[in-house]
């Protein structure tokens, strides 16, 4: 049992998302950023899907009430375990009683705390992610709170392990660091034809500002508007996440997670989901710069992540294996 002891708001519980009611209205939610939590899975173990607890504002503690393996992916920022400094995306190990405090990052937005097994939370429409709209999935369809207890199916593996964060292990995934800048890349979309030459120019060279109106539905950005080349009224459509969207004042906005399934905005691009995760750790405040691809480009960028992912996966069970066996040496020569 893991048991709230601070946290802030919109914290939840999230899995890998809820696929296949779109076409209900329901959407997928999720994490924010999947690199993060398939790091995490791997490192302990678990299914890639397993459930995590989503931290976007902090300070966030938790005590947990029986020993359990756990790792905090995502952003960076100071991590204490039972009083003494932990580092993150790497496992470790919670004793009975000990109090894990996440302070707020000095590198990205969220942090995902993932444990060995997985939070155990109700399946819903084939997800345990919390739907905050909806009021459904997750810790009781809300976002979590001082005092709730959050089961855990337990379990230990060896820790000591970690690995490389994706923006130093992921080819492409480069921060500008002087001006807080990150650079998607993105495929034009359906609309794209129908803004202005001016506008198309405008759209890849503008350094966009993530704005405050920004939150899991979607990235609200400053930095001009976009002209159409003529007014047009377009029937809805299927949304999915990435997609940006350029609503009549002509600033754009990127659909994330808990995104709506359905709009009728002009499309003017779509961020490759290679690129995701990026986004969902730029701050609010910090710039984005869309990028030109294919998709092409597209596909060989998710590649690599998978590559990435799959290193991870393998190299964390060689890990737990080569425990296996001296463990077993060491009852052989005993016995």
């Amino acid at each position: 049992m893991i048991t709230v002891l601070e946290t802030g708001v919109l914290n939840s519980v999230q899995d890998a998302g809820r696929f296949g009611y779109r076409h209900l209205g329901v959407s997928t939610s999720g994490v924010m950023d999947p690199v993060a939590l398939r790091c995490g899975n791997a490192l302990l173990g678990n299914a890639p899907d397993a459930a995590c607890s989503e931290v976007q504002t902090f300070p966030f503690k938790v005590r947990f009430d029986k020993d359990v393996s756990l790792v905090v992916t995502g952003a960076q920022g100071v991590l204490t375990l039972g009083g003494r400094k932990i580092l993150p995306w790497t496992v470790v190990t919670a004793r009975m009683g000990d109090v894990l405090t996440l302070e707020r990052p000095v590198i990205g937005a969220r942090m995902y705390l993932c444990v060995c097994g997985g939070i155990d939370v109700p399946v819903v429409l084939g997800s345990r992610s919390t739907q905050l709209r909806g009021g459904f999935g997750g810790y009781l369809g809300r976002p979590l709170e001082v005092d709730d207890e959050i089961a855990g199916t337990g379990g230990r593996v060896p820790d000591g392990f970690g690995a490389i964060p994706p923006s130093e292990g992921l080819v492409g995934a480069c921060v500008e660091e002087k001006e807080k800048t990150v650079t998607l890349r993105a495929i034009p979309a359906t609309d794209y034809a129908l803004f202005t030459e001016e506008a198309q120019a405008r759209f890849w060279s503008t350094s966009w500002q993530i704005t405050a109106q920004s939150n899991r539905l979607g990235y609200r950005l400053k930095g001009g508007a976009l002209m159409l080349k003529h007014p047009i009224e377009l029937r809805s459509y299927g949304v999915i996440p990435g997609l940006i969207q350029v609503p009549p004042a002509g600033e754009p906005i990127v659909q994330m997670a808990d995104a709506n399934t359905a709009g009728g905005y002009p499309r003017i691009a779509t961020v490759i989901e290679a690129d995701l995760w990026r986004l969902a750790q730029a701050r609010i405040g910090s710039f984005v710069r869309l990028q030109r691809c294919d998709h092409a480009a597209g596909l060989e960028a998710m590649a690599d992540v998978e590559k990435y992912l799959k290193s991870i996966q393998e190299n964390s069970a060689l890990y737990r294996k080569s425990f296996i066996r001296r463990d077993a040496g060491q009852t052989g020569k005993k016995s």
